[in-house]
């Protein structure tokens, strides 16, 4: 049998794997399951930290303070801002005349 060498060039051009791990902010579904405290504790001294399932990225952990920024608030302050800045918001919206049907509905 003949062993055939590969030659430096051909070795180089091999893919690397990405290094997963906590420490890397990448943890697989069952290592997050089962070490979910030092998860929790990554989450808060590193940021957030990736959960994959089946090598692909699935959720994201964040701290609850993360999260709320994210999320902004429920003021509506926002709508009413793009309202103002709408180009029509002159034009008048006259109210209904009569309501709206309202359909009993037994319970």
């Amino acid at each position: 049998m003949t062993r055939i060498e590969k030659s430096p060039a051909a070795k180089s051009a091999t893919p690397l794997r990405r290094k997963r791990g906590p420490e890397t902010g990448q943890w697989l579904l069952q290592d997050a399951k089962a070490r979910f405290s030092e998860l929790v504790r990554r989450v808060r001294s590193e940021g957030p930290q990736r959960v994959t399932v089946h090598g692909r990225d699935e959720v994201v952990v964040i701290s609850a303070e993360e999260f709320r920024r994210l999320k902004g608030d429920l003021t509506g302050e926002a709508l009413i801002v793009a309202m103002q800045a709408s180009p029509n918001r002159d034009i008048d919206i006259e109210p209904r005349r009569t309501p709206m049907p309202v359909r009993k509905v037994s319970l």
